[in-house]
Formats: C-alpha cells, structure tokens, sequence
C-alpha cells in the first residue's frame, strides 16, 4: 500500500498556510449564510479525519470532544445533527488556538494509524479526505476574500501586488466534430482518484461545435456593459432578470466615484481593472446573459469535457471556473455510496449548474478534465467565469 504519509502532511500543512496571512478575528467571521468562516473551514475538514477515519479504524477510539461532532459536521445527516450553518460565525468557541490544537492531535493519531494499521480501506478513505481538505482549501480563500470585501478598508489577503496579466491575443474558435466521445473519468488519464460524480464514464454524442481557446476579458466585459448589457431583458433568462434587477457590474466592480475608472477587489486588495485579465465572479445568470449578447452560447459540460482532452484549451483549470450550460444531474447508472459518505455529492443534483476547469484558489494538483463543480446559478462569490460555446 501507498505511504499518505507525506501526502497527509502537505495537504494539512497547505491549509495552515492558507490561514497564516489571517489574524484569529478573519477566522471567526462569517460574511453571509452561503460562506463558513476560516476556523470552521480548519475545523471541519479536522472533525471529517476524526469521524470518517479514526473513528472506524483506531482502535479503542474516543473523540477529542463529544460536542465537536454535532458542531463541525457540514451536511452529513447520516452522522447526525448539524449546527445551522447561518450560524457558523457565531461559534466563538472553540477559540482559534483550540482547534489548532485539535488538528494537531488528529494529525498525529492518523500517522499513527497510517503506521500502525495500514490498508486498503484506510487508504482509500484518507485519500478522499485529502481530496475534500482540498476542496475546502478552495472555498477558504472564497470566503475569505468574500469576508475582506465588506471591510470599508478594502484590505489585502496576500501582500505585494499581483502578478501580471498575459496579453489577450484575439480569441479563437476551435472546432470539433460531431460523433461519440467518452465522458466521466478515466483512471488511465485523469489519475486514480475521482469524486464519485464524475463516472460511471459513458459514451456521449455531440453535434459539431465551436469553443474559445481564451476565457473572455474584463475589457470584453465592459464592452456588454457599455451596450446597457445589464439593462436588456432579451438577453437574460427569466430568473435571471430578477436577480439583475439592481446590477449594473461583476461583484467586487466598483468606482471610488461616479465617473472614475472602474477598480476590482482583488486578493491582493483594490486593483485598477485589466482589460487583458479574465472576468472573475460571474453569477450563471451573467454568463448566460453575455454569451446571448456575443452572439454566442455557454457549452455544455461535455463539450468542455471533450475540448480539454483534444484540443488545445488556454487557461483551462488554473484562473476561472467556467459555467456551463449542463444542469447538474448524475451520468447513467450514477448510484451514490449507501453508506454516509453517499450524501458527499448525489445529494445536491437539483438546481445546480456545473462549472468546468479550476481556479487561481484552486489546490495544485486538484483538477482534472473529468471533474465536476457545481453551484447554483445566482452564486457570485467563487473565481467563476466564461468561455465561449456556438455550434459548427
């Protein structure tokens, strides 16, 4: 069997790292219902080692504290209760210093057993909680960043300024042909693991297509807002238009005054926008709206899926999620886990929409050509954004 050892180590010792430009007040906040606050994000992914790992292999187990286990678990009804998770930033204690002090006793238990009692079974449960740690590693810079944003002082997550911005050539249209292609992972090319979303791999037909090579611009996105993009109801689904109402930018778009040029909060705090960088925090809805403005369309998740295989995509998993037109729902013969960690993902196929690709948050190593995000269409705050679909 595998050593997860060291690969143990580094995935908790990221999430430290993560945390290291936050003082413990960042780590208790909780800036609206759909985030967690950074001390939750280190707790939970700790409580996920101790229930779904220790618990079941560790002999004579006994939990750190009896109270963290309703306290920390996400959405695990299997397990048992949860607290509300509105109510995330309202749990001042455990202090910051304790749960740091719980992750340090976990992580030692679980080498422990790693040396001790290795097997199969253990290794293929530790790998999926370094895969969800990673996940969460993503959304703790979301939230963080989400968190910063409401600070009148607009301050900085990462010091110094960002780094440049490649030019924009002008985008081109790749063209793939109709026929069969294979969808959902491959362990032969997209590595060993996978979410249990993204298989059964299964054969999927696809019309003749044309797809971006390039994530649109920021400087493309002031074009659609220039032609009153957010005004025209023709351009947005219904839904969409309600949600609209009130918009006229990308969140975290502002001008110091009217009539100033527009300036992005950026990880590195306030910058002046960069026509050459891609768009960040669309909402599905956005999107949508932008592709119909273009004279174009969103792809959906198998043509995305099929162009990151064979055809020469930029900017493919390291800067922006890209939404696809694709609800997201399970492949054929999809059955999730009948134990508790069935409820990982088949829990939450209604009304999402699934995104492809990566993100500049996104854990090095962590993406891949099969794998499936999902957010429902309103979400802003994830580094989402778009590329261009039409077909052939």
């Amino acid at each position: 069997m595998t050593d997860l050892s060291q690969p143990y180590r580094a995935v908790r010792a990221e999430s430290l790292q993560r945390v290291a430009p936050l003082s413990p007040e960042d780590c208790q906040v909780q800036s609206m219902p759909d985030t967690s606050p950074a001390k939750w994000h280190l707790a939970h992914t700790t409580w996920f080692f101790e229930t779904f790992v220790l618990a079941r292999f560790e002999p004579g187990f006994q939990p750190h504290d009896a109270a963290y286990r309703t306290l920390f678990n996400s959405y695990y009804q299997a397990v048992g209760p949860q607290h509300p998770r509105p109510q995330r930033g309202l749990v001042t204690r455990p202090a910051l210093a304790e749960v740091l002090a719980w992750r340090a006793a976990v992580d030692q238990r679980v080498i422990t057993l790693l040396q001790a009692h290795p097997s199969e079974e253990l290794a293929a449960l530790l790998t999926l909680g370094l895969q969800h740690e990673q996940q969460h590693q993503e959304l703790l810079i979301t939230d963080i960043k989400h968190l910063l944003w409401q600070n009148p002082l607009r301050p900085a997550y990462a010091p110094g300024q960002p780094p440049a911005a490649a030019v924009a050539a002008d985008a081109r249209w790749l063209a793939f042909d109709a026929g069969w292609t294979m969808a959902g992972h491959d362990a032969a090319i997209d590595g060993p693991f996978s979410f249990d979303n993204e298989g059964p791999c299964h054969r999927v037909h696809l019309e003749a297509f044309e797809l971006h090579d390039r994530l649109i611009t920021q400087g493309e996105w002031l074009a659609f807002m220039a032609d009153d993009g957010y005004h025209r109801p023709a351009l947005w689904l219904s839904l969409g238009w309600d949600w609209a109402q009130g918009r006229d930018a990308p969140l975290y778009w502002h001008r110091p005054a009217d009539g100033e040029p527009w300036q992005v909060f950026t990880l590195f705090g306030p910058q002046p926008l960069d026509a050459q960088a891609p768009v960040l925090h669309l909402s599905y809805f956005e999107a949508d709206a932008y592709a119909r403005w273009a004279g174009a369309r969103l792809p959906t998740e198998f043509e995305w899926e099929h162009a990151a295989r064979h055809g020469g995509l930029q900017q493919r998993d390291a800067i922006a999620w890209q939404w696809t037109q694709s609800a997201y729902a399970p492949y054929p013969r999809y059955r999730p886990a009948a134990d508790a960690l069935g409820e990982y993902n088949g829990k939450f196929m209604c009304q999402q929409q699934v995104l492809r690709g990566g993100s500049l948050a996104t854990p090095a190593g962590h993406a891949r050509a099969s794998y499936r995000n999902f957010f429902p269409p309103a979400a802003q705050w994830q580094f989402s954004g778009l590329r261009l679909a039409r077909d052939a």
